[in-house]
């Protein structure tokens, strides 16, 4: 099985979103909707209203170096904001007062 969730995203953003019951994770740009709604439900043990998906493009890089330029691409990523249902919450930054 694939790991479909990789990492939480913690942005001022992402933060701001957090009071409204949403939020943003990177997820692996094969998941669908579907399938990032079960493992977040899964994971921290809650109901999701609603998946919001968006692929960010990779970037071109340059990188200078004694035997000339070096160029290469980020990766593509996939993010997912989720709406979890009234009364349910997720802690992502354990310990962090605001």
């Amino acid at each position: 099985m694939i790991e479909i969730i990789k990492r939480p995203i913690i942005t001022e953003k992402a933060m701001k979103l957090g009071e409204q019951r949403q939020y943003v994770f990177e997820v692996d740009p094969k998941a669908n909707k579907i399938e990032i709604k079960k493992a977040v439900e899964e994971m921290f043990e809650v109901k999701v209203e609603s998946v919001r998906t968006l692929r960010v493009k990779g970037k071109q890089r340059t990188r200078y170096t004694r035997r000339g330029a070096m160029r290469g691409r980020t990766p593509l990523r996939k993010k997912a904001y989720v709406t979890l249902k009234e009364g349910y919450s997720i802690d992502l930054v354990a310990g962090a007062e605001t």
